[in-house]
């Protein structure tokens, strides 16, 4: 059973969330909050393996809130929930090491696809959201490929092996587990060995700052 925190300052908004994952079978909401001061005290009580959280909130944001909620020990897997796919603080929430983010108008089938995703370690972002997030992160996406930051990027990567780049590419193009396991060829439990792998070679909080390292070096066409 996945175990999620809610955290929204609106009860409907609340109300919805639980209604919809606890309709799924293989996940209870254990908590809600309407803040971020509260949403960390729920995450200390009940350890859930998810949280969903809103940005905008009174009193202690969702962006502080999640950086303080990944420093946990065994920390849960972090979903920003937002109005705008490309909402100006989902870039920063996401170097403050959350796995990714879902729309309030996604629906219930995505909204649980989601949760499961996280609860797995896999991506949160779909390729074209993927794709667009890494170009607001890249202030000169059309740099010459030998400039510094890039070269920098490039040897990052040498720290990982063949294989590992090669999952790392696809990380970059945004793909899941289960889609990296058919285009390289592997079963997924060997993908998500490489994918921790990766992350801890390269000091890496999450997937989606794996992507854009793949993407400043170059590794995405």
């Amino acid at each position: 059973m996945i175990r999620v925190l809610v955290v929204d300052d609106e009860w409907m908004v609340r109300a919805m969330l639980r209604t919809i994952l606890e309709a799924a079978g293989d996940i209870i909401v254990v908590a809600e909050a309407g803040d971020g001061a509260d949403a960390l005290a729920q995450a200390r009580r009940h350890r859930p393996d998810v949280v969903l959280i809103d940005i905008r909130m009174p009193g202690l944001d969702g962006l502080s809130a999640t950086a303080e909620l990944v420093t946990f020990p065994a920390p849960p897997k972090v979903i920003i929930l937002t109005t705008f796919d490309l909402d100006e603080y989902v870039r920063t929430a996401l170097q403050n090491g959350a796995v990714g983010f879902l729309l309030k108008d996604a629906s219930a089938d995505e909204m649980v696809a989601g949760v499961r995703a996280a609860a797995a370690g896999d991506a949160m972002l779909s390729p074209r959201v993927t794709r667009r997030l890494l170009a607001m992160f890249a202030d000169a996406r059309q740099a010459p490929p030998e400039t510094d930051a890039r070269a920098t990027a490039r040897a990052r990567l040498e720290a990982l092996t063949d294989k590992e780049v090669e999952v790392l590419r696809e990380l970059g193009e945004g793909a899941a587990n289960a889609g990296i396991a058919r285009r390289l060829h592997l079963s997924e439990a060997t993908v998500k060995t490489h994918v921790s792998h990766i992350l801890t070679k390269l000091k890496l909080t999450n997937r989606v700052q794996a992507a854009i390292l793949a993407h400043h070096a170059g590794l995405i066409r």
